[in-house]
């Protein structure tokens, strides 16, 4: 009787172990796909915003030359 309720108990601590460890490794995984993902975000935004202020730029460029060109 006292080695079944030693060797449940056993099971019982190893699956609890188990599963802890499981989900540290989910937490873990989640963490990491949420920094990817907020990364390509960031870096989508940056090279948006860049691309938009370089084509400001030429755009006021060519506008410029013109006016000047055309005065």
């Amino acid at each position: 009787m006292v080695v079944v309720v030693v060797v449940v108990f056993v099971v019982a601590v190893v699956v609890a172990v188990l599963v802890v460890v499981i989900m540290i490794k989910i937490i873990i995984v989640v963490v990491v796909v949420v920094v990817v993902v907020v990364v390509v975000v960031v870096v989508v935004v940056v090279v948006v915003v860049v691309v938009v202020v370089v084509v400001v730029v030429v755009v006021v460029v060519v506008v410029v030359v013109v006016v000047v060109v055309v005065v």
